[in-house]
């Protein structure tokens, strides 16, 4: 598998990471139970971003490419982080 494949394996898996942990917090019992969900989906994010990141500095992308993504990424972790912090509440 060429480094192209593998690398566009790996932020897909992470990408559905994100949403899949949002929805399988959401369905548990507790707000404790969700936050760690939540924690697991902003690490995610950040991973999603390094890869990012990675693909850009070694050519696999391009910056036009991979700004758009790494400022929704950062919108996103923060999004988390308040929801994190309002079931602290």
């Amino acid at each position: 598998m060429g480094l192209e494949n593998l690398s566009g394996l790996q932020m897909s898996r992470a990408a559905v990471s994100i949403a899949s942990n949002i929805a399988e917090g959401a369905e548990r019992d507790s707000h404790a139970a969700f936050a760690r969900f939540l924690h697991i989906a902003k690490g995610s994010a950040a991973e999603l971003r390094t890869q990012l990141y990675i693909a850009e500095r070694i050519g696999l992308l391009t910056p036009a490419q991979t700004q758009p993504l790494i400022t929704e990424l950062k919108e996103i972790s923060a999004m988390l982080h308040g929801l994190i912090k309002s079931l602290k509440t």
